[in-house]
């Protein structure tokens, strides 16, 4: 069954609920109404129509929900996940930068030197050259990226990507994009 089919058995509120209330444990339509507060001939249409989904069966006189049915749907008719553009053109820098980049923050600090350099250099492009930030507004940019932004911050100035002076910080560093 397509996801959209899947979804199309639940559109109607009384299959929604009565479907909820097979998922949760009612055995017989009786039951399914007095969880729902619909009528048992409601319940009976929805369980009718979710049957012919193939979302509700009877075994053994119990009603009986097929909660598989929306990974199944997922899994057969899905949309795969666009693969990611990577963080730089180089592979082995993306290598590194995948490792502790994701979703647009950092996971965490590298321990190798190489590779904090390269997670440096990639985090520091977030400030333009020539432009002279103040250390709030450099708290916020790195806040961001991890929530140890003071740490961020001294890394990249260890390093030479950004310098300071009199709480005013620019970037010295890193790659520039022409």
């Amino acid at each position: 069954m397509t996801p959209e089919a899947l979804c199309g058995l639940l559109a109607e509120p009384d299959r929604l609920a009565t479907f909820a209330a097979v998922v949760l444990g009612a055995t017989t339509p009786a039951e399914a109404a007095q969880r729902t507060g619909l009528s048992t001939r409601e319940v009976v249409t929805a369980l009718r129509r979710l049957a012919q989904g193939d979302l509700v069966r009877t075994v053994d006189g119990r009603l009986v929900a097929d909660a598989a049915a929306f990974k199944d749907a997922l899994r057969e008719h899905g949309v795969p996940a666009a693969a990611a553009e990577p963080l730089d053109p180089d592979r082995a820098r993306a290598a590194v930068l995948r490792a502790f980049v994701r979703d647009g923050r950092l996971v965490q600090f590298p321990a190798a030197r190489g590779k904090l350099r390269i997670v440096l250099e990639h985090v520091a492009t977030s400030f333009d050259p020539g432009v002279r930030y103040p250390e709030p507004a450099v708290d916020v940019i790195l806040g961001a990226w991890h929530p140890d932004y003071a740490s961020l911050r001294r890394y990249l100035v260890d390093e030479g990507l950004m310098s300071r002076e009199a709480g005013t910080y620019w970037r010295t560093g890193g790659p520039v994009e022409v």
